[in-house]
């Protein structure tokens, strides 16, 4: 085979991957629970959430401080730094009925919970 024609078969083969890619991570958005959490003056609004059991979470966190915060969960086993005045997207696994303690990570005062049933 000649070098083109290996190039055009693998450049074939990282089309057809990325596409699957996409695909299959909308397919996931699509089945996700979405939840909305605001970081404002140091705390978590609302400070207890929650989903439904055996579903992925996507949680679209906003913060409104000035500061970098991050949320960040040992049980969810997540961690994201969202800038100052920014948004921040968290993705999470499909979960077991639970209860799923956040934080964050830069001030140890801000908490809360996902109730998952």
């Amino acid at each position: 085979m000649s070098p083109s024609m290996n190039m055009v078969r693998n450049l074939s083969l990282a089309a057809v991957c990325a596409v699957a890619t996409v695909q299959a991570a909308f397919a996931i958005a699509q089945d996700a629970t979405e939840i909305q959490v605001t970081y404002s003056k140091g705390q978590f609004q609302p400070s207890e959430l929650r989903a439904p059991a055996d579903r992925p979470v996507v949680f679209r966190v906003k913060n409104l401080d000035p500061a970098a915060m991050e949320f960040e969960s040992d049980s969810l086993r997540v961690e994201k730094v969202v800038a100052g005045k920014a948004d921040g997207v968290v993705n999470v696994r499909a979960l077991k009925p639970g209860r799923y303690e956040f934080h964050d990570d830069f001030n140890d005062q801000a908490r809360g919970v996902l109730n998952v049933q």
